[in-house]
């Protein structure tokens, strides 16, 4: 089917060029409390993952990756971003939000708003565990103070993540919520 194959590259495009433009401006960092940010840079990938699949969804991860280790390097915002340079943190925890959004999604796809809460919030929490590790198997910070920002952002990032991939998707696939259904989300 060329159209299918067609019709992810372009949803694989467009999601990358969404999280490309999400951290270039920095619209994808909610400011919070204490000048930490909430991010929302993997929402593209969950979305492309459960709209298109856990190819589309890894593709659109390791654009999300490639772009964050390259703004690292080329335009950082704090001295930790520097730690963002290396590809092993910045792109592989991000190549598994994709499939295990569309995988989460799959299981609870009979009940679409649940499924669609539930697979929002995996994959945030993927990306958000996935790197803490990272950063703590390589003694950048120590675990105590990990497990904090896991409470104190990921968390949240999880809900307002659930959010968005809940009203995007079920607007986009028609699916009701409430009374209501597409647009009128």
């Amino acid at each position: 089917m060329p159209q299918d194959r067609t019709r992810k590259l372009v949803i694989t495009g467009v999601m990358g060029a969404i999280t490309i433009l999400l951290g270039v401006t920095h619209w994808g960092f909610i400011p919070w409390f204490g000048g930490i940010s909430l991010t929302i840079m993997h929402v593209p990938v969950i979305i492309a993952a459960i709209l298109e699949g856990p190819i589309v969804g890894l593709g659109v991860g390791l654009i999300f990756g490639i772009s964050s280790m390259i703004q690292a390097a080329v335009a950082p915002s704090s001295p930790a971003d520097v730690w963002f340079t290396n590809p092993v943190l910045a792109v592989l925890p991000r190549l598994f939000i994709g499939p295990v959004a569309f995988y989460v999604w799959k299981l609870l796809e009979r009940i679409p708003v649940v499924g669609l809460i539930v697979a929002g919030v995996a994959g945030s929490l993927t990306n958000t565990i996935l790197v803490l590790g990272v950063i703590g198997l390589m003694g950048l910070l120590p675990w105590a103070f990990l497990g904090g920002i896991v409470i104190s952002n990921g968390l949240l990032e999880a809900g307002v993540s659930a959010f968005i991939v809940l009203i995007v998707v079920a607007a986009w696939r028609r699916i009701k919520v409430g009374k209501r259904q597409g647009s009128d989300l």
